[in-house]
């Protein structure tokens, strides 16, 4: 269902998905939908008997596996697979070594990150015109909190 893209047929396939739900439906220009970390990133295509219907990327930021361009096709929507999807990519990023992700959620789907372990940092701002959050998640077993006591 869920793969890493190790060719052109399945990256093509990707932009398909991308198109659809950034450039059609979300009105994102293609200048801005497709960027030069398209390059460098890791993809990930959702496919069902040969129809691409979800897609996404992992780019290294610094010590964070940023989780972007996650994409689900209206037609297959509300069955889960947004989430299967993103629990794909954390473990692609986690088996890469990665213990901390990072995404730029449209604020709707803030409840919908929430669910896997993302919290919301900071405040809302505007990407290509769209409100978003910057949402970050730490499995580090050990989290160090400056100026607290334990």
């Amino acid at each position: 269902m869920f793969k890493v893209v190790t060719n052109l047929e399945d990256l093509i396939k990707v932009f398909v998905v991308r198109g659809i739900v950034f450039i059609e439906e979300q009105g994102v220009s293609y200048r801005i939908e497709h960027d030069e970390y398209d390059v460098s990133a890791t993809h990930i295509l959702g496919e069902m008997d040969g129809e691409p219907f979800a897609a996404g990327r992992i780019r290294v930021v610094g010590e964070y596996a940023k989780l972007e361009r996650v994409a689900t096709r209206k037609s297959h929507r509300g069955k889960g697979l947004g989430h299967k999807l993103t629990d794909f990519m954390i473990l692609v990023a986690k088996g890469r070594g990665f213990r901390k992700y990072k995404v730029h959620a449209q604020s709707y789907l803030t409840d919908f990150y929430r669910k896997h372990g993302f919290e919301v940092v900071g405040d809302m701002f505007k990407e290509v015109g769209i409100d978003h959050y910057l949402m970050i998640r730490d499995d580090n077993p050990v989290k160090i909190y400056p100026n607290k006591t334990l």
